[in-house]
């Protein structure tokens, strides 16, 4: 091959890596199946594309602390995937002394999503969303409650049901890409309103709730963990 033709097959293979939707880094683990999931420290990074008329995501991880995904969810409503790391905690409520948790992440700046924790209590019977930040139009379930400060930050209230359990949603009041949210505290706040008893906490959830991210966006977990 001469080096004009070596040059301009150089080019073309750089566009098609750069049109890729390949993680932005080698990573340790990825997939792209909707139900990926990867087990690592006693968290697991799941892919997790549950709604409907999705387009393609690619979940990748470093770790359960670094990770992140490649998504392409057409600008339509609805809930399209989230990704998520994870760790069960399955105690009772009054059994938990401390029960924390700190994140960092990189997000865009356009498209519809919210970057969320997800609790779950009593098999799913009582769902907690905790939403650190949020772009474009996304709400959570429920009327607005009221506005308290707990756990290390100040939070719109909302309460209501997907039909199937209890939602109680935390919306923080300014965007925060990083900090760290004393869960416990919430929760033990929850109970203090009467809205359930001693539950058992169950799977405790944090990543990206997106609804569209069409064209293609970039979801990042820098570090995350959970302290009990």
């Amino acid at each position: 091959m001469t080096r004009t033709r070596w040059a301009a097959a150089a080019v073309v293979l750089a566009g098609l890596l750069v049109g890729s939707a390949v993680p932005a880094q080698a990573a340790t683990w990825s997939s792209t199946d909707k139900w990926g999931t990867w087990s690592n420290g006693g968290y697991t990074v799941r892919n997790n594309v549950w709604g409907s008329g999705v387009g393609p995501q690619t979940v990748w991880a470093n770790s359960y602390s670094n990770w992140g995904v490649w998504a392409n969810h057409p600008n339509t409503g609805g809930v399209k995937s989230y990704p998520h790391s994870a760790r069960m905690v399955n105690r009772k409520l009054s059994a938990l002394s401390r029960l924390s948790s700190s994140f960092d992440v990189a997000r865009p700046g356009s498209g519809a999503y919210a970057t969320a924790y997800d609790i779950w209590a009593d098999n799913h019977a009582y769902e907690v969303m905790i939403w650190v930040n949020k772009q474009g139009p996304v709400g959570p379930i429920g009327g607005r409650e009221t506005t308290v400060s707990v756990g290390g930050h100040t939070w719109d209230v909302h309460r209501g049901s997907n039909g199937s359990n209890q939602v109680f949603s935390f919306v923080r009041t300014g965007n925060t890409n990083a900090g760290t949210v004393d869960v416990l505290a919430v929760l033990r706040w929850i109970g203090a309103r009467g809205w359930w008893g001693d539950v058992t906490v169950g799977d405790v959830q944090f990543g990206f709730e997106i609804t569209s991210s069409s064209g293609g966006m970039d979801f990042r977990s820098n570090s995350f963990s959970i302290t009990t």
